[in-house]
């Protein structure tokens, strides 16, 4: 319980972060690369064992970090590219909706079992992330456009459904820190050379601001996932609450900071969407 609620606060800062990278004009693209960085130099500060290239390549997981590295950088950007093009409500629910993937695998794979009031729950919490996430216009997808949020919906799934999949098959409980510390360096690899690639039409600044936006963004980022596996571990709750619990409690969060930090207004169907979020949570924890 702890570690998910770890896990739930290190993700709702991550978007506050966001929120004040809008306000201090900081360089998002930089940022997320020094946050890549920074999560990276964490994890491999909190492992306890000897970091060894050779014993890195050698253990099970190795090609884990490459994938999930390139998925991550890859994901950011068209999480990027429908918040321009549909909303960030679009992108917004696209992203929380994912959850259904990693559950249904968790289901028909790893064996897991839901109560009949559990999965109630998740289907409340679907509900829950899209009334949340709802502006006055509502959301509005062109056809054309369609593709990038079901692109962000797959790939945001495959994130949450290979951290299963690492933690189910390889990891020890002493080489979280270490993997985890791997999948952001290589994401911090895949997001250099991006810019290597095409930076240079953005002009883009390596200056104090970003410097510090990114580390800010880097230190919940890297326990966000580092909490998230330990909860994965736990005995208390199936994978399939666990990503439900996850996900709604962030939006929850996120939502209720956005109106006490940032003024935001929240209209019917956002209230109603907190609320069912609050009701989804009882259903899976409890039941």
């Amino acid at each position: 319980m702890l570690a998910l609620a770890l896990s739930v606060l290190s993700s709702t800062w991550i978007f506050v972060v966001f929120k004040l990278y809008d306000v201090y004009k900081v360089q998002t693209l930089v940022a997320i690369i020094i946050n890549y960085i920074t999560a990276c130099t964490v994890g491999f500060l909190l492992y306890e064992g000897p970091v060894s290239a050779t014993a890195i390549l050698n253990t099970s997981w190795a090609w884990g970090p490459l994938a999930m590295g390139v998925l991550f950088i890859t994901i950011f950007n068209l999480m990027a590219k429908t918040a321009q093009t549909s909303g960030v409500s679009v992108a917004s629910v696209a992203t929380k909706m994912s959850l259904v993937i990693p559950v249904i695998i968790g289901l028909l794979f790893y064996g897991e079992h839901l109560t009949l009031l559990q999965t109630l729950g998740i289907l409340l919490a679907l509900a829950a992330v899209y009334f949340a996430s709802l502006k006055e216009k509502g959301i509005t997808i062109n056809r054309k456009d369609l593709i990038l949020p079901v692109l962000v919906f797959l790939g945001s799934g495959a994130i949450d459904a290979s951290i299963k999949y690492f933690e189910e098959k390889h990891l020890t409980d002493q080489e979280i820190p270490i993997f985890s510390s791997m999948v952001f360096g290589c994401a911090a690899l895949s997001g250099l050379i991006y810019i290597g690639i095409g930076g240079k039409k953005q002009n883009l600044k390596l200056n104090l601001k970003n410097v510090i936006g990114g580390v800010a963004l880097g230190v919940p980022n890297y326990f966000s996932i580092y909490f998230l596996i330990q909860a994965l571990r736990s005995n208390n709750w199936s994978s399939a609450a666990v990503f439900t619990l996850n996900n709604v409690a962030i939006v929850m969060l996120s939502t209720l900071l956005g109106i006490l930090l940032f003024k935001e207004r929240l209209s019917i169907k956002n209230w109603g969407g907190v609320a069912l979020a609050i009701i989804s949570i009882v259903l899976v924890a409890l039941f």
